[in-house]
């Protein structure tokens, strides 16, 4: 366990931090998107205007999910359905209705909040699945429309520490999404944990907001950050080079989170030398690993440091990070936070602990771990067991503690910072009428990290490889699409009559190479 046991500031719950924001600070800048601003005491009016009108929709630790994209609206309304006592669902609102369909079936919401730009089959799964109101979001009906009004008379309601407050959907081997339960308690104090190794400095941070604030990595090193630190969230809508870049420049962004894929895209577009990026005091990186070069390169162009971490959302979702004081290893994840105690063990029983420099299955526990699975008992019991959370990742850790990722969960590819289960894939494929057999899996690429490969075997007559991403297309969201798919005659298979995907991810590296 990591010595750094006296924790910073710790709040009850992330809206409790909201609440200290806007009472300490309440003329400072809480958002910023676009031409777009709210201060602190509006963030927190439009927080308790909205979880007043959700109240009454159903029983306190009921699930609200959220469809919507980039803006102060999902800040506000994520705190909202917090506030009112309910469990936030964050979801993609590119999904496809075949993926929202299970998800809704074992989240079971009271409403979903969503962006009027939401496609109609999404909301009528929602329907579908019983969903009792649904709640559209456009300029008619903005979140924001409460700044000036007054804080109740008590102050900004508050949840108790041990109720849930994220329902956070992650991909599972089998190919079915894992709603991860959270309670408030375990979502703040990573907040507080990561704060020991990550210090910020009070109402003088300046956060970028690029990545999701539907997914777990842009709400914890984002949004919630901002809130700890009563700084200034600044959200871009969607990701473009030169609007990041522009946004760094502009509101002399100190804080900013990316991913492999976002350092270097960024550092390809070609007006990147122009841009004053001297404000940058930190960079975080998260959602798969950065290479080397990767690294030094930008740090060599923008003077600001970068430290990785490590976690995953049945984390809460962060487990280790490398200090920004302390040593810093490149290639590491760093050391573990504060109450937290990281082990490796072997894989073959997972009870064997192993030494300095042994590879084997990365387990942990803290008071940041998951309470389980949401209505998946068995999973939930593969996952936890006796007080540990066994997390599928193979690592080491060396003689100072530093851990070190050497591979990951079995089959999962991660595309630009989003996990996809090959399995998905897969299985979306065999619902093509012409589609005998299906392998999807990952290589390497230098801008999105890895990309999804596709071998395909299919009965005549044989559809275009266009013809089966159109039909891929009506069936899950963008990233999870294949860049490449192989019409071949047989799939390799092993010993035993199972694929072998070991013999696909060559044929798929040397096809990319070639």
């Amino acid at each position: 366990m990591n010595g750094l046991d006296a924790l910073p500031l710790r709040h009850e719950t992330v809206v409790h931090a909201l609440a200290d924001a806007a009472a300490k600070a309440p003329d400072a800048t809480a958002l910023v998107c676009g031409d777009e601003t709210l201060d602190y005491r509006g963030y927190a009016a439009c927080v308790a205007a909205l979880a007043a009108e959700l109240a009454p929709l159903g029983a306190r630790g009921e699930r609200v999910a959220l469809l919507m994209g980039n803006s102060p609206d999902i800040a506000i309304a994520t705190f909202a359905v917090q506030a009112a006592g309910f469990q936030v669902v964050p979801l993609n609102p590119a999904y496809t209705a075949h993926e929202l369909d299970p998800i809704l079936a074992n989240a079971a919401p009271v409403a979903l909040i969503h962006d009027e730009g939401c496609a109609a089959a999404a909301l009528d799964a929602a329907r579908a699945r019983g969903v009792k109101r649904l709640l559209p979001v456009g300029p008619a009906t903005r979140l924001t429309r409460w700044r000036d009004g007054p804080l109740p008379s008590g102050g900004l309601p508050l949840p108790r520490a041990d109720e849930l407050s994220t329902l956070q959907y992650t991909g599972g081997t089998t190919g079915r999404s894992k709603g991860v339960d959270l309670t408030h308690a375990a979502v703040s104090i990573n907040v507080s944990q990561r704060e020991a190794l990550l210090p910020t400095e009070p109402e003088a941070e300046r956060v970028l907001a690029v990545t999701p604030l539907f997914h777990v990595y842009a709400v914890s090193m984002g949004l919630y950050l901002a809130a700890y630190c009563r700084g200034t969230l600044v959200i871009l809508p969607r990701y473009r080079p030169e609007l990041v870049l522009e946004a760094i420049e502009r509101h002399r962004i100190t804080l900013f989170s990316g991913s492999p894929t976002l350092f270097t895209g960024l550092m390809a577009y070609e007006h990147f030398a122009r841009h004053d990026l001297a404000s940058l005091r930190l960079c975080y990186s998260g959602s798969a690993a950065l290479p080397q070069e990767t690294l030094r390169r930008w740090e060599q162009a923008t003077g600001c440091g970068v430290v990785e971490g490590y976690g995953q959302s049945e984390a809460g979702p962060v487990l280790t990070y490398n200090p920004r004081d302390g040593v810093r290893k490149i290639g590491s994840v760093g050391v573990t936070l504060p109450l937290t105690e990281v082990q490796v063990v072997d894989v073959e029983t997972g009870t064997r602990v192993l030494g300095p420099g042994q590879v084997g299955e990365i387990r942990a526990r803290g008071p940041q771990i998951m309470r389980g699975y949401r209505a998946l008992p068995e999973e939930t019991a593969a996952a936890l067991r006796a007080g540990w959370l066994y997390t599928g990742d193979i690592g080491e850790l060396d003689a100072d503690g530093y851990l070190y990722i050497r591979d990951r969960k079995k089959d999962m590819v991660i595309v630009g910072g989003y996990n996809v289960y090959p399995r998905e894939v897969e299985e979306a494929l065999y619902a093509h009428p012409a589609v005998i057999e299906a392998a999807v899996v990952g290589v390497p690429d230098s801008y999105r990290g890895e990309a999804l490969v596709a071998f395909v075997v299919c009965r005549e007559p044989v559809p275009s490889g266009d013809a089966l991403r159109e039909h891929l297309a009506e069936r899950l969201v963008r990233y999870k699409i294949p860049g490449t798919i192989h019409l071949v005659g047989a799939l390799p298979k092993t010993v035993v009559g199972k694929t072998d995907k070991t013999r696909l991810r060559s044929q798929a590296r040397d096809a990319a190479g070639a």
